[in-house]
């Protein structure tokens, strides 16, 4: 039964069907999304032929300075798709602290999963670190991009209040911790819900894997367990990072609220 079953080609392109089959809906119901869902499919297909055959090369030469080089463009790209999927307006002060929490955050997240909670040897193995990482950076990706987008929505749409409570002597810490509050509400609701969820409702992918590749279930859901709270970690902090200095690049030195232009409406 720890027989791994190889995919052949055909087996492989017969899963494409789905795609096809997600194209043909959206056409029939009108919704203008087939170019998307098509490139969609070839931009994960090309990206991950690449990835498999650049991870045989690193995990063939294990060594540390492409561990840390690929964590760090690990890290450029999920910083770029923070900015690129968060539609409001983002301030070049707001940029550098994006940036910062989540190198900062899935980092020391990373690194303490890596040396305390598995103690791996050596510790730039690439077969795990760069895995590892890449679970914890998506993650995080995701959580800031949330936090990020629903705060400056927020202090757009909450402008009137927050100049009100400073108007009353409030501190601009004070003024937007409401609308701090609710962007890290909402940056780590879909962890929880994660969370909630796995083991009964659905198996995460990482569990799924190795018990496909013949790993124990029990051995499998140890590894699931320690991996999710690491990204739970990893999530928290980040957002939090974000938030708590975040809310700081709207006000000026003399703690005034200074906003750019209002984000397009659809």
């Amino acid at each position: 039964m720890n027989e791994i079953i190889q995919l052949q080609l055909w087996q492989l392109a017969a899963a494409y069907l789905f795609v096809v089959l997600l194209i043909l809906l959206v056409k029939a119901r009108g919704i203008p999304r087939e170019k998307e869902i098509f490139l969609a499919s070839v931009r994960m297909t090309l990206q991950l032929i690449a990835t498999g055959y650049v991870l045989v090369l690193i995990f063939d030469n294990p060594h540390p300075a492409t561990t840390l080089l690929t964590l760090m463009v690990m890290q450029a790209f999920a910083v770029f798709n923070i900015y690129q999927r968060i539609k409001s307006p983002l301030t070049p002060a707001l940029k550098r602290i994006i940036a910062l929490a989540m190198i900062l955050g899935t980092g020391v997240s990373l690194f303490f999963f890596i040396l305390v909670v598995i103690r791996l040897v050596p510790w730039y193995h690439p077969q795990y670190f760069i895995p590892l990482g890449g679970m914890i950076i998506g993650s995080s990706m995701t959580g800031i991009a949330l936090g990020a987008g629903k705060l400056i929505d927020g202090v757009h749409q909450q402008r009137q209040l927050v100049e009100g409570a400073l108007m009353l002597g409030a501190t601009p810490a004070a003024a937007v911790r409401p609308l701090a509050n609710s962007a890290f509400d909402a940056a780590i609701l879909p962890t929880i819900n994660s969370m909630l969820g796995m083991g009964i409702v659905f198996l995460p992918g990482m569990m799924t894997g190795q018990i496909l590749s013949g790993v124990s279930p029990v051995t499998a859901i140890e590894y699931q367990i320690a991996i999710m709270l690491g990204i739970t970690g990893s999530v928290t902090l980040t957002v939090f990072l974000m938030v708590f200095y975040g809310s700081r690049s709207f006000f000026n030195q003399h703690q005034q609220l200074e906003l750019p232009a209002e984000p397009p409406r659809s």
